[in-house]
């Protein structure tokens, strides 16, 4: 109930527009995010890579209404690519779609993505939103990737169609992200038990590790704070003799950090999503109903 509320929330424009006026509100989202910045996010991404953590960054914000918009966007991620590389970070970026015009023009999103692409020989991540966009999504991600292989996608497992999705993509050796996901989805289309969506998550991975023991170039990107997933992807690619520098793990900016530099230090690639920008209210609601647990942080917040 309190995830399904959560969810709810993030979709609410009313409450996108009070709630971030509010001073603890704001407080809170540090827990995730180091500030609405780019210069805020370059300094986190330096901070990890001083810690042997590699990082990707996003520019919170989706569902834009006009080309002038995605230029924009496009524009300032060749700014944050040119910033990375002046400052010699190991750092990727994702993108969402619908930020780059998939709403209005799926023609203009591969455009913009795949300048992107050129313009960086780091990968450039395609983000997935709800489950009406995945479709699109996946269409890009096919074309993108017969332009180069540094472009990923990431694919969710709570949706039911993830698992087959990943199957037809593996004949491209894809960079894939999983995900679990949190989107207000119907049942039809997502699981709504937390078990079933973490048994498609370990499907998911064990069938990316598997390929790449067999041969294949495709890269594996674990991406979960759940330290028994992790242990699990971990223990299937020591089976399948896939050398741990060969996928990764990733996990949030400030959430797990003890996990991050254990993992680190024992040898494994650990790369954590920093987010910024100003319009983070949808995305701070689902990364709450990803684990309402953190909701005590907020709390704490609140009466401070």
């Amino acid at each position: 109930m309190l995830r399904r509320t959560l969810l709810w929330a993030s979709t609410n424009p009313f409450l996108a527009e009070r709630l971030p006026r509010y001073g603890f509100v704001k407080r809170a989202t540090r827990r995730f995010m180091p500030g609405e910045e780019l210069s805020d996010a370059l300094a986190a991404a330096r901070e990890l890579a001083d810690g042997g953590i590699a990082s990707t960054l996003t520019l919170l914000g989706e569902h834009l209404t006009a080309d002038s918009q995605a230029d924009e966007v496009h524009d300032h991620y060749v700014t944050v690519l040119e910033r990375i590389a002046e400052l010699g970070l190991d750092a990727e970026i994702s993108v969402k779609p619908t930020q780059v015009g998939l709403d209005f023009s799926s023609e203009g999103a591969h455009a913009r993505l795949l300048s992107l692409m050129r313009a960086t020989k780091s990968r450039v991540w395609i983000d997935m939103e709800s489950a009406e966009h995945v479709d699109a999504t996946l269409d890009i991600f096919r074309g993108l990737r017969q332009e180069g292989d540094n472009v990923g996608v990431c694919l969710q497992s709570y949706l039911r169609r993830s698992l087959a999705d990943l199957e037809a993509l593996l004949p491209l050796d894809p960079s894939i992200r999983v995900v679990k996901g949190a989107y207000r989805e119907p049942p039809e289309v997502a699981f709504p038990s937390k078990g079933d969506v973490d048994r498609n998550f370990v499907k998911m991975t064990a069938l990316l590790l598997m390929a790449r023991a067999a041969g294949s170039s495709a890269t594996t990107i674990v991406a979960t704070h759940d330290t028994r997933m992790l242990a699990e992807a971990g223990r299937l690619a020591y089976e399948l003799g896939v050398d741990k520098r060969a996928y990764e793990y990733s996990m949030l900016y400030g959430i797990a950090e003890r996990e991050q530099r254990r993992l680190a230090l024992n040898g494994h690639r650990v790369r954590v999503l920093v987010s910024y920008g100003a319009a983070w209210f949808a995305w701070y609601m689902r990364r709450l109903a990803e684990r309402p647990a953190n909701l005590w942080f907020v709390a704490k917040q609140l009466v401070r």
